[in-house]
């Protein structure tokens, strides 16, 4: 059947832009007020913005799929075809991908290696870490740093690294395959922009194999190891499968908890009498990540894909149709969160947020980000409670279609 939408679907986009991540709140108002599904014929898929109708879709996994989720937005070009194929790229998705029973089956196995007994042994070197790239930051003669350089890049970075088992000497390394990931999967590149990002993608799934590998010979205290013996005790889990696991994690693991500690740092000095209260009340720094979270959360939009005939919202859905869920909508939707738009860190209810999905997808490492973010302002707060934006009109969000990443968080603050 045909996916593309029915000759009557209106033409308006209103101020919808699909890879403008500046401030896209103003149209997704507007989307959920005139149009809350709307047909996007510029990247061929629906838009759905309001929560009632994301949180449906999400919850409905029988009917849509999420197996486009881990597709390119952009088709791959000739060469970064090539490129990949020749290179041995097979990687898949770990589970944001699957479907059951595949799903089901990946992630009661993952699960056993996302404990509390891992994350409490990771927190004294998150923290650490944290004290360190302040105190380091803290040092500028200047007075002047960038959270997101300065603090947020590394320490989920060095976190994800250390729970899959790579080197923290290998930082940058990942990092720039993981953006190469961005790029490829969510991003609107050209043909020619493709080619380093296609060859950075090879080198990344061949590590990923050589995790698997290595556990296999020597074992080890990390997740990848906690697999591997998973495996060897029977559970019904492939090599190709954990080395997926890690490709995922080691992506989702620390790019979207970069942006959540640059995204709370950077709402909570924007408005100032919320950072103030976690200064003097450390125990609401929880709630306040709830609120970023909803307020403006590191991932604004997901895909799922029609596997019938369906309705959303009223509206009629072909089968085989791409659906763009609008998280980052849905969290200021009015007939849920009452005024929307205001950054309330003593909101009742913001942990409702859809930020993190919903459903059998709901992300497995969402304790491990929030544990983060939360350290971090604890050390923050308390190291340099004069901390301040520097120049909040000049931070920009890179094009994405999913991701909101500030390039930058400029702060400063007064001498000690």
């Amino acid at each position: 059947m045909s996916t593309e939408a029915p000759a009557t679907c209106p033409a308006g986009y209103h101020g919808y832009e699909p890879f403008d991540m500046n401030d896209p709140f103003p149209s997704y108002e507007r989307l959920r007020d005139e149009q809350p599904i709307m047909y996007d014929d510029r990247i061929g898929y629906w838009i759905v913005s309001r929560y009632a109708d994301v949180k449906a879709v999400f919850d409905d996994w029988e009917t849509f799929s999420s197996e486009n989720a881990q597709a390119p937005v952009r088709p791959r070009g000739a060469e970064a075809t090539r490129i990949m194929n020749e290179g041995g790229f097979t990687a898949y998705s770990g589970l944001s991908a699957r479907i059951p029973p595949e799903h089901t089956r990946i992630r009661a196995i993952a699960q056993r290696a996302f404990t509390p007994r891992r994350y409490k042994a990771l927190e004294p070197a998150i923290r650490a870490n944290a004290a360190r790239l302040i105190s380091e930051m803290l040092s500028r003669a200047d007075r002047n740093g960038d959270i997101v350089r300065d603090l947020a890049y590394d320490i989920p970075t060095i976190t994800i690294l250390s729970l899959l088992g790579v080197p923290a000497d290998q930082v940058s390394q990942y990092k720039r395959w993981s953006d190469s990931r961005a790029a490829m999967t969510w991003g609107d590149l050209s043909d020619d922009e493709q080619i380093p990002h296609a060859h950075n993608l090879v080198d990344y799934w061949k590590a990923c194999q050589d995790l698997v590998a290595k556990a296999h010979e020597s074992g080890g205290d990390n997740l990848v190891a906690d697999l591997v013996r998973a495996q060897g005790e029977g559970a019904e889990i492939t090599d190709h499968e954990i080395a997926s696991l890690a490709y995922s994690l080691l992506f989702a693991g620390h790019e979207t908890t970069t942006t959540l500690i640059a995204n709370t740092v950077r709402v909570l000095l924007g408005h100032r009498v919320a950072w103030e209260g976690v200064v003097a009340d450390p125990g609401l720094i929880p709630a306040a990540i709830d609120e970023t979270l909803r307020y403006s959360g590191s991932i604004l939009a997901w895909r799922r894909k029609a596997l019938r005939d369906t309705e959303i919202g009223g509206v009629p859905i072909p089968e085989g149709s791409n659906i763009l869920l609008v998280m980052g909508s849905a969290n200021r939707d009015a007939e849920v969160f009452d005024d929307p738009d205001a950054f309330d860190i003593h909101r009742d209810n913001a942990r409702s947020h859809l930020s993190f999905g919903f459903g059998i997808h709901y992300c497995l490492g969402n304790q491990l980000a929030k544990l983060q973010d939360r350290i971090v302002i604890e050390e923050l707060t308390t190291a340099v409670p004069s901390l301040r934006l520097a120049n909040n009109e000049s931070i920009e969000f890179g094009p994405n279609l999913s991701f909101r990443a500030p390039k930058s968080v400029p702060v400063s603050w007064e001498a000690a």
